[in-house]
């Protein structure tokens, strides 16, 4: 019998989901057991498939605008990629029991933007230009208040109305070094922009690119379990090329390995964005583990205690 060729798993830590991603679950999978099926949810809950697919099993139905949905007494979850203010206020005209389960690091950086607005200052965001939560973000705003800058190149040729009266947020999903080096040069450009009390790019996005800076200069090839369109987990993929990472895939699941990529190495790093579930982190494990002799070894760059409590209406206490 052929012997397997030896395999070096490096296991980032942390990966996976954050405390967003399962408050916004756990909504969904509450709200179905207090109220029972149907559940509407405006967009993806989360950008996984995988999540989405067992939810709708279990009677979460799916829309992109509220329209979609028929006048009901159901619950109406909106995404944790949070909405922007016309959404609540449609859902308020047509009586619809609205549940948010935005992620809090989210409703931050509308906080943000509001007081901005109200304190008289243009605000400038860092995004990617239609992502829900730049959509959500700018929403909060009239039409016209929030700029969005994309680009170091969008920085460098981004004209205030008044550079004295100038501040910025950024998407929590953003590669720390791409936003450090816009906001850098809107800084220097703009010595007067008022920034966040706080960074906005959220913990666990911050987290989990540290541990792929850790884990990619010491492998020949990285995967990233995540979906196409989150953003979180295109960022990981793109730090893990950026330090040097020759072969650095995004793939949902184990179908998803293009074999001809990786058939010859004997190291690989595996991190996961924060919405994809660990069930398929280990899915890939073993589809290695079928054609290499594998060796996982986990490397940890932070320890991650963060809960965020359910929304108001499907807490315990709710109903008394």
């Amino acid at each position: 019998m052929d012997t397997k060729p030896p395999l070096t798993i490096l296991l980032c830590s942390p990966r996976g989901f954050c405390a967003g991603v399962v408050r916004a679950i756990d909504a969904v999978e509450q709200a179905l057991k207090l109220y029972g099926p149907p559940v509407y949810v405006r967009h993806e809950i989360v950008h996984n498939r995988f999540v989405v697919d067992s939810l709708k099993a279990k009677g979460a139905i799916f829309v992109e605008e509220l329209a979609e949905i028929p006048d009901t007494d159901a619950p109406v979850i909106f995404s944790a990629h949070g909405v922007p203010k016309s959404v609540p206020a449609e859902a308020e005209t047509r009586n619809f029991l609205a549940i948010d389960a935005t992620c809090p690091l989210v409703t931050k950086v509308h906080r943000e933007a509001e007081i901005h607005h109200r304190r008289g200052r243009e605000v400038v965001l860092v995004g990617h230009a239609r992502h829900p939560e730049v959509v959500g973000t700018m929403g909060q705003l009239p039409p016209g208040a929030v700029t969005l800058v994309e680009t170091l190149e969008d920085a460098r040729t981004f004209t205030p109305r008044d550079a004295a009266a100038l501040a910025f947020v950024t998407q929590t999903t953003l590669s720390v070094d791409d936003t450090r080096e816009i906001v850098d040069c809107l800084r220097a450009r703009f010595p007067a922009i008022v920034g966040p009390h706080k960074e906005d790019i959220c913990y666990a996005t911050t987290n989990r690119q540290e541990a792929v800076k850790r884990v990619a200069p010491r492998v020949e090839a990285m995967i990233v379990v995540g979906a196409p369109n989150s953003s979180n987990s295109q960022r990981l993929r793109e730090v893990a090329e950026r330090e040097g990472c020759r072969i650095a895939d995004l793939v949902q699941r184990a179908a998803d390995i293009d074999w001809s990529r990786f058939g010859a190495v004997s190291s690989l790093g595996i991190t996961a964005g924060a919405s994809a579930p660990e069930v398929l982190v280990e899915e890939i494990i073993a589809a290695f583990a079928a054609r290499f002799d594998v060796r996982v070894e986990t490397v940890s760059t932070a320890d991650e205690s963060v809960f965020f409590p359910l929304p108001r209406q499907l807490r315990p206490d709710a109903a008394a």
